[in-house]
């Protein structure tokens, strides 16, 4: 249930993934007076529409059927519209619908039992406002999600703001390290430096969005390059990387590493008095993994090193950061946390059996960065396995940023 049994809104984060909302209640619900009766539609579910415009929040909604359904959440007003299914008691959300533009008709498919449930519409720049209260007599309620507020998640965000800032000092000190062996002409020292540098700064994910445009400098790829990996603009960790694995000699690299140096170091004064948006850190914890499968676990950023299931891992390590962050608000709304935390051991186990022989010496074949073994060197079982285990993760995770998600309560 990749969506903790919540209806879900319509977003790119589901586009990307490929995720459907789908919940868990079932039960039947008490008509409501003149409403009209729900209609099956080509999809076999039944459909119901229902207004979810300030002045009529909830109509429509009656002679309900028992089980998955669909309501056509039709915003007839002048305004968008972001749209709930709660416990009007409680607030605990069952479904929403983000940003329905006026005279837009959006779908929100959920599955409803035991309990009471109401639509509550939020109009941009405008009160909340809670439909009819509907009541579910029979059936085994699903699970629901207690809202989470902006207010919620400044704590976690300041807590992850500080140990990316003792982060972004382990990477000045090691990019430091990666400079001196290149001034020394150290090529092979400048390999054996380079990665604990990259990985240093690949923990920082959840951060990426609040580096702007610095990250691209500092870890950017030569994609839409005119010149490729030869234009002026390809900087950073993977400029430094192509000419390490690609017979660079030290002085073609010494510029790079300095500039590389330097764009860390001054990332790391700026942060201070920078501020993370609190509301993109349970979404950030889906993409670090997301954009692993993307870009790591194919190979688009290998510029010689090999070392992507290294970069898998420390990827890894900035989700389990930001988790650890968000598990206060997590325990009382994501019932599949502890299936999370358990798939989080299996991926790292899945990635740590690629680090190194048994009798512990390096794979030093080709010249990689590490004891990692290289995408291209796993068997096909293999590339599967890792394939597998994080694919199930960017699903799980998207859990995580549906369910962390601020809303507004009123």
């Amino acid at each position: 249930m990749p969506l903790s049994g919540l209806g879900r809104r319509s977003r790119s984060l589901w586009a990307v993934t490929g995720l459907v909302a789908v919940l868990a209640l079932l039960g039947t619900l008490a008509l409501t007076h003149g409403a009209a009766p729900a209609r099956t539609s080509a999809d076999g579910l039944p459909h119901t529409t229902v207004q979810v415009s300030a002045g009529a929040c909830g109509r429509g909604w009656g002679a309900p059927t028992a089980g998955v359904q669909v309501f056509d959440l039709d915003n007839t007003s002048d305004d968008a519209t972001e749209v709930y299914l709660e416990d009007p008691k409680s607030q605990a959300v069952y479904g929403d619908s983000e940003g329905i533009g006026p005279g837009t008709t959006r779908q929100l498919t959920v599955r409803l039992g035991k309990g009471s449930y109401a639509f509550k519409c939020v109009p941009d720049d405008a009160d909340a406002v809670t439909g009819p209260t509907v009541r579910v007599t029979e059936g085994r309620p699903g699970p629901a999600a207690a809202p989470v507020t902006e207010h919620d998640l400044i704590p976690p965000a300041i807590a992850y703001q500080k140990w990316v800032g003792h982060g972004l000092d382990d990477v000045v000190r090691l990019t430091g390290r990666l400079r001196d062996a290149v001034d020394r002409g150290d090529l092979a020292g400048a390999r054996t430096a380079w990665l604990p540098a990259h990985l240093e700064y690949e923990r920082l994910g959840a951060a990426y969005d609040a580096f702007g445009d610095a990250d691209a400098h500092i870890n950017g790829t030569d994609a839409g390059l005119p010149g490729g990996v030869r234009d002026k603009d390809f900087t950073g960790f993977r400029r430094v990387e192509y000419g390490l694995w690609h017979g660079g000699s030290a002085q073609s690299l010494r510029a790079p590493a300095a500039a590389l140096v330097k764009a860390v170091s001054a990332l790391r004064g700026d942060w201070a008095q920078t501020r993370m948006d609190p509301a993109q850190l349970g979404l950030r914890a889906h993409e670090i993994l997301e954009n692993t499968v993307q870009f790591e676990l194919t190979g688009r950023t290998d510029y010689g090193s090999g070392s992507n299931l290294a970069t898998a891992r420390a990827n890894l390590d900035g989700t389990r950061e930001v988790l650890t962050r968000l598990r206060p608000l997590l325990a009382t709304r994501y019932a599949q946390l502890p299936g999370l935390e358990m798939e989080l051991d299996h991926a790292q186990h899945t990635l740590d059996s690629f680090h190194a022989r048994s009798d512990g010496s390096a794979r030093s074949d080709r010249g990689h960065a590490s004891a990692w073994t290289p995408l291209d060197s796993l068997t096909r079982t293999q590339r599967e396995s890792v394939n597998a285990v994080l694919g199930d993760l960017v699903e799980r995770l998207a859990s995580v940023a549906t369910v962390c998600d601020p809303r507004r309560t009123a």
